[in-house]
């Protein structure tokens, strides 16, 4: 639809505080400004935003991410009102309009419906003063009908939106090497870096990084550019579509 399409998503450890689980504004308003300056210099952008859950436990008076289902989707109904609110208000300050898109894995279970999902995408896309939001429709998804995880969500709306380049904003610059710590820059072969996976998933967050490597992997073999990066340094997108900044780089199969 969109030639040089870019999917940015935002994980709950990037949108809410680590200590309670509460949408963490300064962070927003941080991330919000990196994606409004892509926007209003012209780059086609899908927000791909987690974090309805995770602010919605406040407001429920609980100390950690729900086990059950009823809980976790009761959170979710309150957080992603409270979420969009704020998006609202903190695009605006940059004259951009947001457009709510909730999706569950049925939506795009078929050609037929994953063709309205495309026709909505595409026509909110030729809007340069809208930017498309989407998230897991969490109050109403059970496990048969959901994604996963929002990594995996974001890597299938970005095959379908034709995207160009996947970002996916975590709380690592990318992925490490387990020895040294040190940043792995550039990856072209997907399978050799699953032994670098860690289990360093956070109480208020779904994913980790072994569900992010199985999204980068259906990416790239879609033909997609991935990139693995720090979503408390949003001011780095800039320099990721440009090719040069700082994250993990998938090259897109046959493309490295």
């Amino acid at each position: 639809m969109i030639s040089d399409l870019t999917v940015i998503k935002a994980g709950t450890g990037v949108l809410t505080k680590t200590d309670d689980g509460t949408l963490d504004r300064a962070a927003l308003v941080h991330l919000v400004s990196a994606i409004s300056g892509l926007v209003n210099a012209g780059h086609r952008c899908l927000f791909v935003s987690s974090g309805a859950v995770g602010s919605g436990v406040s407001a429920l008076g609980l100390t950690e991410y729900p086990k059950d289902t009823a809980t976790r989707q009761a959170c979710a109904a309150v957080g992603q009102a409270r979420l969009m609110q704020t998006y609202s208000s903190l695009f605006s300050n940059f004259d951009i309009t947001i457009a709510q898109v909730l999706l569950t894995a049925a939506d795009l279970g078929t050609p037929e419906r994953s063709k309205y999902v495309s026709d909505t995408l595409g026509r909110l896309l030729e809007e340069p003063g809208i930017l498309p939001i989407i998230n897991e429709n969490d109050s109403v998804a059970v496990e048969e009908l959901k994604f996963g995880d929002n990594d995996m969500l974001s890597v299938r709306v970005a095959k379908l939106a034709g995207a160009k380049r996947v970002i996916l904003l975590t709380s690592v610059d990318g992925l490490l090497d387990p020895a040294s710590n040190a940043l792995i820059p550039e990856v072209t072969e997907i399978e050799h870096v699953f032994r670098h996976v860690r289990e360093d998933k956070g109480r208020f967050s779904m994913g980790g990084m072994a569900s992010k490597l199985d999204a980068v992997k259906f990416a790239v073999e879609a033909g997609i550019e991935t990139h693995i990066a720090h979503g408390r340094h949003s001011e780095r997108l800039a320099g990721i579509i440009a090719g040069n900044g700082i994250s993990t780089r998938f090259h897109a199969v046959g493309k490295s």
